[in-house]
């Protein structure tokens, strides 16, 4: 007899279990709506002349980046309220077509009347990046080919009818020769701040920044700039972070430190417009640190800007050398002009960037050679700010003979006089490398992973006079 035959009983419960399951996972929703004081004729409620009686109340819960139910089903046509209940931990709204909406704060209950046709509603979470990630949902009625297709197709039938999401992302997006100039990122490395106690004000800005020859985005940064400012301190030091998210910015914000040592549940949690925070971390481990905002959904904040670094030293410091400089490495997935990044692209289980840049900016370094002096010792301090592609670092025509990444050292006086020719880096990993040019000359700053240097990961560092001919 076979061991691993099945009693009858057992196969005839598994097939109904399985069936009951897929019973339960329909995405689209049956609704019984609240009653409200009653469903006669406006004249008979008390109804102001011209304007419909509510047919019902229909409560929709906001989760992050999410609607429960998201799709609905009423009887009939009608006036309803809708009530948005966020049980969420940063503020949504419901929006429709015709502009109305609800806003709740993480807690809240709001409520708005709309009027859905025979045809359905469709309403989105109109925050920017929240569409995208998922807050999209459809009010159908019994009776209209809406419903038969919200209850053949589920939440596709719901995407399809969302008319209110604003521009949608495009994967061909085309350059703008109206565009303004980028402004140039300084790569000099800052000097360690002087001091043991650190008070840093961090504002976050929400506004449009040229990332390409052509390309503006609408970003979120840390301070005027993407990345945000360097910070750079030694073992021991406090540093006080006032994170301040103005009045005048639309989504929450928050920072996360990778060099300090809190609950993420503490100092990392967001703020909403019109809010400050102190995120207070005290430096006790060297290397090359990310920060970034983790506000959900995190992949597009940092997606959209919100990224820099810290540079730890250890307590008795760097030894000296002539010059030095950071590079961070970032994605850009490059949404309409003007507008958000495309959140769908940078979620793409693939991820295909339209940029990877240094520094915020495709090519600057290529356009503007950062100088260096023949010879003399240069320091770059290097992070992979991601979200999602690794770095593989690398300086055509030099020899990296030193190599401090995430704890581990090459050193220049190792017994066997190894060097490294890059440094591999994943999303979130830093690294401290130095160097030499042996000669005058240019010298290419990559990624070696050239499907990205095409697409702004490319700068140039130029010794002497650039010509190794004179």
């Amino acid at each position: 007899m076979n061991a691993f035959r099945r009693p009858k009983w057992f196969v005839l419960f598994t097939i109904a279990t399985i069936l009951l399951s897929i019973a339960a996972c329909g995405t689209t929703t049956r609704t019984a709506p609240i009653a409200d004081a009653g469903t006669g004729t406006a004249a008979q409620q008390g109804v102001p002349a011209g304007q419909a009686a509510v047919l019902g109340t229909l409560e929709i819960h906001s989760v992050d980046m999410g609607f429960k139910p998201a799709t609905l089903t009423v009887d009939q046509s009608g006036r309803y309220t809708i009530k948005l209940i966020n049980d969420g931990v940063i503020p949504h709204d419901i929006t429709f077509p015709d502009g109305s909406k609800a806003v709740a704060n993480a807690g809240e209950t709001k409520s708005v009347d709309v009027d859905i046709p025979a045809a359905g509603l469709s309403f989105i979470c109109s925050i920017p990046g929240h569409a995208q990630a998922g807050m999209k949902g459809m009010i159908t009625v019994a009776t209209s080919n809406a419903a038969q297709a919200a209850a053949t197709h589920g939440h596709e039938a719901a995407q399809s009818h969302d008319d209110h999401g604003g521009p949608l992302p495009t994967s061909d997006v085309v350059a703008d020769p109206n565009a303004p100039a980028y402004q140039p990122y300084d790569a000099t490395a800052p000097k360690r701040l002087d001091g043991t106690v650190h008070e840093i004000e961090l504002v976050v800005e929400e506004k449009t920044m040229t990332v390409a020859d052509g390309f503006v985005q609408k970003v979120w940064t840390f301070g005027p700039t993407v990345p945000g400012p360097v910070i750079r301190v030694k073992v021991g030091d406090t540093v006080r972070i006032h994170l301040k998210n103005p009045a005048t910015n639309q989504v929450p914000h928050s920072v996360d430190f990778h060099s300090s040592l809190v609950a993420w549940n503490d100092e990392m949690t967001s703020i909403n417009p019109g809010e400050d925070k102190v995120y207070e971390w005290k430096a006790e481990y060297a290397g090359v640190w990310m920060y970034h905002c983790g506000t959900s959904p995190a992949l597009h904040h940092i997606a959209n800007g919100m990224y820099g670094m810290v540079i730890v030293e250890p307590a008795e410091g760097l030894p000296q050398v002539d010059q030095e400089f950071v590079f961070v490495q970032s994605e850009w997935y490059l949404g309409p002009q003007g507008d958000l990044t495309s959140l769908e692209k940078a979620a793409a289980a693939a991820p295909a960037p339209d940029l990877v840049v240094f520094n915020g900016v495709a090519n600057q370094y290529k356009d503007q050679p950062i100088q260096i002096k023949t010879g003399e010792r240069v320091r770059a301090f290097v992070l992979n700010a991601g979200p999602n592609v690794d770095s593989s670092f690398h300086i055509v025509g030099t020899i990296f003979d030193t190599v401090i990444k995430e704890g581990m050292q090459l050193t220049r006086d190792n017994p066997g006089k190894y060097g490294a020719q890059a440094v591999d880096l994943a999303p979130a990993q830093g690294a401290i490398v130095e160097f030499t040019m042996a000669e005058d000359g240019k010298y290419p700053i990559v990624t070696h992973a050239f499907n990205f240097v095409g697409r702004g990961a490319l700068g140039l560092f130029q010794a002497g006079d650039g010509d190794p001919k004179n």
